[in-house]
């Protein structure tokens, strides 16, 4: 077999071979510009279609990859808006509870001052029984911080109940809504006296129990009851609730009523111990 002669050509020698054959196109272009005028025309009208086509996929080509880089920064603004909203749904959210809270305060404020020769503790409720409304319930204060059995506790407008049990950092509460409650109370407007029951059952209707009222005692619908001087553990005047639904017992001799509690049990956040017990008074 003879073997094949391998060619080395250098490329200095092709790129100079191709600038001079460039510029003899270029030189014979522009000298016999009139006589190659139908070689143009012949090779315009081979290559102008063929320019078009390349022209248009080229365009369609560049408009997806617009599209595509277009679609990419949407999708990318769009996680930046979803991130925002969700900041600005918690901060809202966050905003929200702390105005919550503010009016809680507020109210605590107004209460401290309508009772205002008392001293108080503020508290947090920390826990409750599991039932739909706080009958009994513990506070995050105790003996540590001058919290004594058998003082009173109070929010919203009025009465919440008695200290029942004390530890060192808490102390259990049990609401007048609560079965085993009893609280001596009288009319505010006219003196007569009564007895406030505590009924969780009939609390899911909003109200309880008022009962021994005197058959000849002029009240009505919607006056207000508050413990009673005469109440062995609860301080004198504070408000219990409001009257309603006002019947002559079967027996003739006295009158049963409802009351509306003038505290909300179904969601106690915070309360004030009043830190004076009935019996130093007395003393």
């Amino acid at each position: 077999m003879r073997r094949r002669t391998k060619i080395n050509i250098n490329p200095k020698h092709l790129l100079i071979a191709g600038s001079v054959f460039c510029f003899v196109l270029i030189f014979v272009s522009f000298q016999y510009s009139e006589q190659l005028a139908p070689v143009k025309t012949a090779v315009g009208s081979v290559f102008s279609p063929m320019q078009k086509g390349i022209n248009s996929v080229g365009r369609a080509v560049s408009g997806q990859f617009e599209k595509l880089a277009s679609l990419s920064k949407l999708m990318e603004e769009n996680e930046q808006l979803k991130d925002q909203i969700n900041t600005l749904s918690y901060e809202n959210k966050i905003s929200q509870q702390d105005k919550y809270e503010l009016d809680r305060l507020r109210d605590l404020y107004k209460l401290d001052k309508k009772y205002a020769d008392y001293p108080k503790v503020a508290a947090r409720v920390i826990s409750a029984d599991p039932n739909n409304w706080y009958n009994t319930f513990q506070i995050d204060k105790g003996s540590e911080d001058g919290i004594a059995v058998d003082m009173n506790v109070i929010a919203g407008n009025g009465l919440v109940g008695i200290i029942e049990e004390v530890g060192v950092n808490y102390a259990k509460v049990r609401t007048i809504i609560d079965d085993s409650s009893n609280v001596s109370g009288m009319f505010l407007k006219t003196s007569d006296r009564c007895i406030v029951n505590g009924d969780l059952e009939l609390y899911s209707t909003g109200v309880i129990d008022v009962k021994f009222i005197s058959k000849d005692a002029e009240v009505y619908d919607g006056y207000e009851v508050v413990t009673s001087p005469i109440s062995p553990k609860y301080l004198q005047g504070i408000l219990i609730g409001y009257i309603s639904d006002i019947e002559v017992d079967p027996s003739n001799l006295t009158k049963t009523a409802h009351l509306t509690p003038a505290v909300d049990f179904d969601s106690l956040q915070e309360v004030l111990i009043i830190t004076e017990l009935k019996e130093q008074l007395k003393d």
